[in-house]
């Protein structure tokens, strides 16, 4: 199927979701992760062609943490398709109505995009996520992945499609429109990926989901309207009145718990006066992970063998055992420089102080900001929302976690009696 056949047949699909009830799409979710659970050893065997690859490739471990499915990884794909199915579902829903003086009531509603494009990279799991967000929201979807995740993704798409079928088949619909509601471009060259951002006529908005490098092509080279999810270079600061126990618990979380994701802790900032007491510890935690240290020079006179910091330190998403260690003489300047480096993804203060709190929470400039808590929730799944599509780094449409409202825009819906404007 070329990709102007594949457009046309999920414009078509889209325009067949949005005539589908909330019990058909609940139901079918539900098939589809029944699905995934009693398929997950034929999903293991073909991430284990990509895993295989990766290693070969000499892949960073991190990475190829992203990339593995196991059966718990599976299990969570289901449960997040679960979850989505037990949400409100968000289109119909009446945003704002009013009632004008001659008699026109003006209604906003929920509706669908429509075809959703995603590129993404070596996150298997993102397959299912995506399907399940978009077919709630009755967009249909069409997926380019990388290909170190080739195998699984065909995989995945496979089993997806054919429950589809099954559900369309005892439920009286279409099983083509139903399962062409998801599509993989299985063509992983780089011209095929530009010629789909190119796709306008079919794709209503198209989403990357991975490094820098892929974002920044998308959005130089797309044609089609992109909701950018960005990269997580993200901070942890610590305030010269923070709990250093707590301190070191959520650094641990935040850097070495998963070091390949986007919501991972780069960078510690920490206050001068804090410095001595609580850098020891940090450090002592972080080396019992393995984490290569780079600290600037303040940090160097309390930890001797710190590796020295560089600028470029300050602005490098490491998805690895690495960790920059930048000190700070104020609340303004962590501030400073917090916003100055970082992506805008997820950003948290560990402190016991109101005001720096409420401070740091309003003038850091970032999808998500935390106090006293772990980078690591910026999450689909933690913050509720069954999966998620991505995390929106942007100002416009959507910001933060991808969930199902973020899959919708609006339109407005008029109801009249016969009014007719006469100026």
């Amino acid at each position: 199927m070329t990709l102007g056949e594949m457009g046309a047949a999920a414009k078509k699909a889209s325009r067949f979701l949005v005539k589908l009830g909330q019990n058909d799409k609940n139901a079918a979710l539900g098939n589809v992760a029944r699905a995934l659970e009693a398929h997950a050893q034929e999903l293991i065997c073909a991430n284990e062609e990509d895993i295989k690859a990766a290693c070969e490739k000499g892949m960073k471990a991190s990475l190829i943490d992203r990339l593995r499915l196991t059966q718990d990884r599976i299990g969570a794909m289901a449960l997040g398709l679960d979850q989505i199915a037990a949400l409100n579902d968000p289109v119909g829903e009446i945003v704002e109505s009013t009632l004008r003086p001659n008699g026109l009531e003006v209604c906003k509603k929920r509706v669908p995009l429509g075809v959703v494009g995603i590129i993404y990279e070596s996150r298997p799991n993102v397959t299912a996520d995506a399907f399940g967000l978009c077919f709630k929201t009755g967009n249909a979807v069409i997926l380019k992945g990388g290909s170190d995740a080739i195998h699984s993704n065909k995989a995945i798409v496979e089993v997806i499609r054919t429950a589809l079928e099954e559900y369309a088949k005892t439920a009286g619909l279409d099983p083509v429109l139903l399962s062409d509601s998801i599509q993989l471009i299985q063509d992983t060259s780089r011209e095929t990926a530009k010629a789909f951002m190119r796709l306008n006529q079919y794709v209503d908005v198209l989403i990357p989901r991975g490094g820098a490098g892929l974002i920044r092509t998308v959005v130089e080279n797309s044609t089609i309207p992109v909701i950018e999810t960005g990269t997580g270079n993200c901070h942890v600061y610590v305030d010269e009145y923070a709990d250093i126990d707590m301190a070191v618990k959520i650094i641990e979380n935040a850097k070495t718990q998963r070091t390949g994701v986007c919501n991972a802790c780069e960078s510690l900032v920490i206050h001068k006066n804090i410095l001595e007491k609580a850098l020891p510890s940090i450090c002592q935690m972080l080396k019992s992970h393995h984490v290569e240290i780079r600290g600037d020079e303040a940090a160097r006179s309390v930890v001797s063998d710190l590796v020295p910091a560089t600028e470029e330190d300050f602005g490098t998403e490491y998805l690895d055992l690495i960790i920059s260690v930048k000190t700070v003489d104020s609340l303004d300047e962590a501030i400073d420089h917090i916003n100055t480096y970082n992506t805008k993804h997820s950003e948290t203060i560990v402190t016991k102080d109101y005001g720096n709190a409420r401070r740091f929470l309003n003038e850091i400039d970032a999808a998500a900001v935390y106090v006293n808590a772990s980078t690591r929730f910026t999450d689909g799944f933690e913050f509720g929302f069954g999966a998620e599509i991505g995390i929106s780094t942007q100002k416009l449409h959507a910001r933060g976690p991808m969930g199902l409202k973020e899959l919708t825009t609006t339109k407005y819906v008029i109801y009249g009696n016969g009014q007719i404007r006469n100026s």
